[in-house]
């Protein structure tokens, strides 16, 4: 942690940043190594060029930042106290309550304490460290990736146990709540996302919602989940057929399939993010099914399911040692229902590593 923080204050001196005020629970993680959800109390770090940062947290979690390793200041206040009057104090103790130009991050912060936040700078210029926390943030370091690979070994944990519950008239969500309680016994106390089970005409639906839809012969099963592990994330995406399968549905499923691949062939440092996209979106237009691809291949993951990069074909930004992203191309059709294939991939020195594993060739579950 004290070197992602020595990077980020030198990233600010470079850019004129005198002062910056981390909101987000995520990038407050990565800076402090404390993951914890405020829910509407103020959390928040700041950081400065050449002093040490400042942790603000509740009261009641401040000797658990503490706990956690973090050895800079910490502000802790109650319900009926006013953090940034406290944050003003600590400021002026320190002599550095003067500021020129301060870093947040635009996207985040609310308009209400960014009003309270410069009134501790009056006067100052505003600039946006959202790209800065992005940069750092997209590459892995090897613990980061580690808690990736066990995240995404958990992911595909959960399809097993969501195929083995299969059964004729079993309804999504009881499949649903099967997944989670396994995993719950193996210790994920939460999931990436809203997990996933969609059965025919529904897995069509590329966010579609589960509900009470029993499962027939002949229905796709679309499986979509991931797990929370020490603070990241997992996804992934698989789909089968229950029972017997149309030539239709043959055909569906081998397209997303050899377009996951082809962008798969692609990835090591150095190409071109859009590349994937576009490689996966020629396959499918070429088999007829370019209009049933609504979405972007991917997206990047880490602290956040849904991260920087977009895996989009406008994305010029090239692939690095250590990045994380998914790649899940699908075809969707209301009619006759969705495929939709999706991996954690991370990108190694020459190549790439698949995090999540779980066979993707096409199966008839009986």
């Amino acid at each position: 942690m004290e070197q992602r923080l020595e990077r980020f204050s030198a990233a600010m001196k470079e850019q004129g940043i005198d002062a910056a005020f981390i909101n987000s629970t995520e990038n407050f993680f990565y800076l402090t190594g404390f993951h914890t959800d405020p829910h509407e109390r103020l959390l928040g770090l700041l950081v400065f060029p050449d002093s040490e940062p400042i942790a603000i947290v509740p009261g009641m979690e401040s000797g658990q930042i503490r706990n956690s390793g973090w050895k800079h200041e910490v502000i802790g206040y109650g319900d009926h106290e006013n953090p940034w009057d406290k944050m003003k104090d600590s400021l002026a103790k320190k002599s550095i309550a003067e500021a020129k130009r301060i870093g947040l991050e635009k996207e985040v912060l609310s308009y209400g304490r960014s009003e309270s936040l410069m009134s501790l700078y009056p006067g100052a210029d505003v600039a946006d460290v959202a790209g800065i926390l992005n940069d750092m943030r997209v590459v892995k370091d090897k613990e980061e990736a580690e808690v990736i690979r066990r995240a995404a070994k958990l992911a595909d944990y959960g399809v097993e146990v969501g195929v083995k519950a299969l059964r004729e008239g079993i309804k999504e969500m009881e499949v649903l709540a099967k997944i989670e309680y396994e995993l719950k016994k193996k210790g994920v106390r939460e999931m990436s996302f809203s997990t996933m089970v969609l059965f025919g005409e529904k897995s069509g639906q590329p966010h579609g919602n589960p509900g009470d839809r029993t499962l027939k012969k002949g229905d796709f099963v679309l499986f979509d989940l991931g797990v929370v592990l020490d603070g990241y994330t997992s996804d992934i995406t698989r789909t089968f057929v229950f029972q017997s399968v149309s030539e239709e549905q043959k055909e569906i499923y081998n397209t997303v399939l050899k377009a996951q691949e082809g962008s798969l062939e692609l990835c090591k440092p150095g190409t071109r993010i859009g590349d994937l996209d576009q490689v996966a979106r020629d396959i499918i237009e070429q088999a007829g099914y370019g209009d049933k691809f609504p979405h972007r291949i991917g997206h990047g993951m880490g602290i956040n399911v849904h991260e920087f990069p977009s895996m989009s074909h406008l994305n010029d930004g090239r692939l690095q040692k250590g990045m994380v992203f998914t790649l899940e191309p699908g075809i969707y059709d209301p009619d006759v229902g969705g495929v939709r294939i999706e991996d954690d991939v991370l990108i190694t020195e020459d190549g790439y590593e698949t995090l999540t594993k779980f066979p993707k060739e096409l199966q008839v579950i009986e």
